[in-house]
């Protein structure tokens, strides 16, 4: 027989039988489809200088005026805003403590000391900074008091603990004089939801029909961002929490401020979400504190700023600040701005939200109901169309709501971590067509897998990735997005790993379902492969594996196994590597694995062909 082609329709398929699924690929990691064949996805290289502490949930890259490039990013623990590589901390003050009001208290042969401060409004993990602080006499000297803490214990409403940088010692007796002065950063959130389970509870309509709702213990939600730049300078909410402001200008010695600290009208005291709308210059409030009812949150009520100003939120004649209320739902999730519109998701519908000019500015209309949408981040616009994640499907607006059809629902669906869910984050990667979906898988609290969609030749894969945020803005270049170890990455940057140093190989594979002869009668046998692979821009000596795997029926396991390496053997003028790959494999049908682990290493497959002959009916 003359040699056989290897032609796979392009994405995954898991949501069938591998018989089925003949002529498709049925598994990966690390690859991507682009013109219909496989490829590596590109690699990472680290933005920040040092980590920074807690994880990264929501990332705002913009330009300032003098073209200086910045990033704002915010964790469960911190507001940071990078200086090129450096994590600057502005995370805002909450309350700063009179001179004295805050005193020391020491233990001999320990470095916890007790801090006693009336009403502190502390929680296990804040930070707050001391200043003008006296020695206690001993170790613990003025140097060692006067700095950042986290606070290590809630003794009570009055006093909590610290631990120091130096250990008591006798003579410490002192309470750290009649100057010492406390300025507490707002309350740090959480790194990972708890939740309960059962009958009865939820949101009616939310989660798959019979199954036990997972509902958000109240008070232990994951700490959200949302983040946004109002001309050069940057606006940040914490989700249920207040609005700050940082100014560009000021300088990254300058942490941001509560807007309502400014000089204004009514601004909002709490919102879930915060978005600027490019086009007419408002800024939104979704799921906010309503004009009559200040600090008490309504999680359906959206409300404007006036017209340039990001500090008059009071609706009059003159101005164009105003509210809205959505009707359907029990809280606003998410906002995501398009090129013409707003489109803002509650947990039961979809609505836009529109310019429309005096005397009501804004209109909104509702355009599906009986929807819904995983977590705050994950929806993402694409030109006009936004895509996002349900409960147990894929959405796309255009204009109508639509389920767009994914043959690996089911494989995603039924390995997420439903107590995590407010993790999951979303993104766009313009370069190669595809909107990415990070979430934790069932056995991670957090983002550990992805699944893709390539919206132009409309087709699926998946993989594992640790991210938890991302943004492609243009401003870097690269799609930027953070890591649970506290960094920020350049992604498509290279073929490498660059969460290590030196950089660490990236593995990637496909994996086809079984290829027969016929019906899958005949046994046959494969005594060659003829790889059609490329190897562009890697260096070194590349190499990628190819795995022949047999089997005798669809149910039984893998019978035979023989793989070869393919070596890039020459890269100019001509790529040449090697030839073909003897094996020797017999079974009544055989799949095709193509996997890679080295630096710098990029393949893209082609049509490899086979030499694949009739064995007999046996």
């Amino acid at each position: 027989m003359p040699l056989q082609k290897l032609q796979f329709r392009p994405g995954i398929v898991q949501d069938t039988t591998d018989y089925t699924n003949e002529g498709g690929w049925r598994d990966c990691d690390k690859i991507r489809f682009r013109l219909g064949l496989p490829e590596t996805i590109g690699g990472w290289t680290r933005l920040t200088s040092t980590p920074m502490l807690g994880t990264c949930r929501d990332l705002h890259p913009w330009t300032s005026l003098d073209g200086s490039r910045i990033v704002g990013a915010g964790t469960n623990l911190k507001l940071y805003v990078l200086d090129g590589a450096l994590p600057i901390d502005v995370t805002p003050i909450r309350a700063t403590t009179g001179a004295g009001d805050a005193t020391f208290a020491a233990t001999n042969g320990s470095a916890t000391l007790t801090v006693a401060d009336a009403s502190h409004g502390c929680v296990l993990g804040d930070f707050v900074t001391f200043s003008s602080a006296a020695s206690l006499g001993g170790a613990i000297t003025a140097a060692v008091l006067n700095q950042e803490y986290q606070v290590a214990s809630i003794v009570d409403a009055n006093s909590y603990t610290i631990v120091a940088t130096a250990t008591a010692n006798a003579s410490d007796t002192g309470n750290g004089g009649s100057n010492t002065v406390a300025a507490y950063q707002i309350n740090t959130g959480l790194d990972a939801a708890a939740a309960g389970s059962g009958w009865g509870a939820g949101v009616w309509g939310r989660g798959t029909w019979s199954s036990a709702a997972n509902v958000t213990v109240p008070g232990a939600n994951v700490r959200l961002w949302s983040m946004d730049n109002f001309g050069e300078d940057l606006l940040a909410n914490v989700r249920g929490g207040g609005i700050y402001y940082w100014d560009t200008s000021a300088g990254t010695s300058v942490r941001a401020v509560d807007i309502t600290s400014l000089s204004g009208n009514n601004q909002p005291q709490v919102a879930n979400v915060v978005l600027v709308s490019e086009r007419d210059r408002h800024v939104f409030a979704f799921g906010c504190d309503p004009q009559g009812d200040p600090g008490v949150l309504d999680p359906l009520t959206i409300r404007f700023s006036s017209q340039e100003s990001f500090t008059d939120w009071q609706a009059r004649d003159d101005n164009t600040a105003g509210e809205l209320r959505i009707g359907t739902g029990s809280e606003i999730i998410a906002a995501v701005q398009t090129k013409q519109q707003t489109v803002v998701f509650t947990d039961r519908s979809v609505s836009a939200l529109q310019f429309i000019g005096a005397p009501f500015t804004f209109g909104l209309s509702e355009v599906s109901t009986n929807t819904s949408i995983l977590s705050q981040n994950a929806a993402v616009a694409v030109g006009d169309a936004v895509y996002w994640i349900g409960n147990d499907v894929f959405y796309r607006y255009d204009g109508n709501v639509s389920i767009i059809p994914c043959p690996v629902e089911e494989y995603v669906f039924d390995n997420v971590n439903t107590s995590q869910l407010s993790k999951v984050v979303s993104g766009s990667n313009s370069e190669f067509n595809e909107v990415w979906w990070f979430y934790p898988s069932a056995v991670s609290e957090n983002n550990d897998s992805y699944v893709v969609y390539n919206y132009l030749e409309k087709i699926w894969f998946y993989g594992t990735l640790d991210r938890s945020a991302w943004d492609e803005s243009g401003v870097s270049g690269f799609p930027i997005a953070a890591s649970t170890d506290g960094n920020i990455y350049f992604q498509e940057n290279g073929f490498s790993d660059g969460s290590t140093n030196p950089p660490s190989p990236i593995s990637s594979f496909v994996e086809s379902s079984g290829v027969d002869i016929g019906d899958g009668q005949q046994f046959m046998s494969v005594k060659r492969i003829i790889p059609d692979i490329g190897f562009r821009n890697s260096t070194g000596d590349p190499l990628a594996t190819f795995t022949l795997n047999a089997r005798t029926y669809p149910g039984s396991g893998t019978t035979q196994t023989q793989s070869g390496n393919t070596v890039r053997s020459v890269a100019n003028p001509v790529e040449k590597y090697t030839e073909q790959l003897d094996v020797r494999i017999r079974g009544r049908a055989v799949s095709v694995r193509v996997e890679s682990n080295q630096v710098n290493t990029q393949w893209r497959l082609g049509t490899t062909r086979i030499d694949l002959r009739p064995d007999g009916r046996r």
